[in-house]
């Protein structure tokens, strides 16, 4: 019975494990792009079951007592937590933990190499378009691949191209201030 409890490595050898399989877990899925965080297909569930399997033992370290469960289980929920608390105060280190918004259409016209590069298929696009009651992206004023991997859209009247103006101005702002390119050029 006293085997559920008894750690086989110091406390805080777990917290380490912990911490470094957090860190690369979240480097993974921030590399793997908005659309693999976004809209899960069964492959990417495979995969995520998968990463889980995968990372077990390095956690762990081979220990199945309860008491080291209670640690990981604690350090992670905590990393999370600064995590969530320290990108919600700050902008710089929530680009880095979110990402940004991407730019895939602008005043009807499609960036079909952003498409390619964030993943987007030509069906996702247009589901999405289907979903804001749009028939084709001449009627868009802006469609942004969200932090999330959804898909927003704001369609081409008065109040669309306000809002698009507003947001590429916005998102111009962040790319300025992070460094970043790749926004449509302006028009006016």
């Amino acid at each position: 019975m006293s085997d559920l409890f008894q750690l086989s490595a110091p406390w805080w050898h777990f917290v380490l494990r912990a911490l470094a399989i957090y860190a690369l877990v979240m480097v993974l899925v921030r590399v793997s792009g908005k659309r693999a965080v976004g809209q899960f297909t069964p492959f990417d569930l495979v995969l995520l079951i998968l990463i889980g399997n995968a990372v077990q033992n390095g956690i762990n370290g081979g220990d199945n007592s309860l008491t080291g469960a209670f640690v990981m289980a604690t350090t992670l929920i905590v990393l999370n937590y600064i995590v969530a608390f320290t990108s919600s105060r700050n902008r710089r280190i929530e680009r880095l933990v979110e990402g940004v918004p991407v730019v895939l259409a602008h005043d009807g016209k499609l960036f079909e190499r952003v498409l390619r590069e964030q993943l987007v298929s030509h069906a996702d696009f247009h589901k999405a378009l289907r979903e804001h009651d749009m028939v084709d992206v001449s009627g868009v004023a802006l469609a942004l691949l969200e932090t999330d991997g959804s898909i927003s859209v704001l369609p081409r009247n008065r109040d669309g191209d306000r809002l698009a103006t507003h947001y590429l101005d916005y998102l111009a702002g962040d790319a300025r201030r992070a460094g970043a390119d790749g926004l449509p050029p302006r028009h006016g």
